[in-house]
């Protein structure tokens, strides 16, 4: 049963995780280098699991749901798309408009809680390609049939939905290796210490434009409020709300993140479970589509 009823979204829970999302952000950014260059330079985020579940995204619309500070965005606007970033941040927001400017490469960003920008996009017709989403976005979503809605609600007749997921069993993990935090049916979570620094944590693995110490021994003082869902969870809501399950695809490792030491490390700023512990699945990947194509 989902933590919220059908229909209901948790606003408060919304609103505290922008104030730790808004704290946090600088702390991110102050260890990135040369942002900026590195976009005009043809410098890209993505890994190649988004890149194969988008599809061939020249010349298409897409929107890209919970874009943080818009470096994956503005790589889809690299590879030929027209791109639409959404965050409740604005922190985030704003340093994503200042590096699309920065960086000559346009996009367009809207500060939103999710849950309201689907209800004005529908409304003014909006209307899109493809609908991308990743690492890190499902956690925040209070409801997850009024968020399939919403895609359902501004995806074109036969436009994609991708999403590049962390697990719910990575997510699970505590420090022993054993499971420690909830993974299913929405369960709601208070963090005290907020959102990290996990750019400073992961060092250059999340700062390829280059990285520096930046910001040092950052903690948080907005404390943040997850909602656990599985992977059954997250298929059953895209169902529900009328797409066609296309993809669901698991992956014994991790793009760019840990959630703590440990992990053995795999080329291509990969990880996976250390040699004298049995592979688990660590990430997976959704492609849906709206009937009518």
């Amino acid at each position: 049963m989902n933590a919220n009823p059908v229909g209901t979204i948790d606003r408060d829970a919304h609103e505290q995780n922008r104030r730790s999302w808004n704290a946090v952000t600088p702390a991110h950014n102050s260890h990135k280098q040369n942002q900026a260059e590195f976009f005009r330079s043809g410098g890209s985020t993505l890994f190649p699991e988004e890149i194969e579940l988008v599809g061939d995204i020249a010349g298409k619309r897409l929107v890209h749901l919970q874009c943080n500070c818009g470096q994956d965005t503005l790589s889809l606007a690299q590879l030929g798309a027209e791109v639409v970033g959404v965050d409740i941040s604005d922190a985030a927001i704003g340093t994503a408009r200042q590096l699309s400017v920065d960086s000559g490469i346009p996009a367009t960003f809207h500060r939103a809680d999710l849950f309201d920008w689907f209800t004005e996009a529908k409304e003014q017709g909006e209307q899109f390609d493809i609908v991308f989403a990743s690492y890190g976005a499902i956690c925040w979503l209070s409801n997850l049939n009024r968020w399939a809605d919403g895609i359902t609600g501004i995806l074109k007749p036969g436009g994609r939905f991708a999403l590049v997921e962390f697990h719910p069993t990575l997510q699970g993990l505590g420090e022993d290796w054993t499971p420690e935090y909830p993974s299913i049916e929405g369960k709601r979570q208070v963090y005290t210490e907020g959102i990290g620094d996990y750019v400073g944590m992961m060092g250059e693995i999340l700062a390829p434009s280059g990285f520096e110490a930046g910001v040092t021994e950052f903690e948080n003082p907005e404390a943040v409020i997850e909602f656990a869902w599985s992977l059954g969870d997250v298929a059953t809501a895209l169902l529900e709300a009328g797409l066609i399950l296309r993809v669901v695809r698991e992956y014994p490792y991790s793009n760019g993140y840990t959630p703590f030491s440990g992990f053995k490390e795999l080329p291509g700023k990969r990880f996976t479970m250390p040699d004298d512990r049995a592979l688990i699945p660590m990430m997976y990947g959704v492609v849906a589509e709206a009937p009518g194509g």
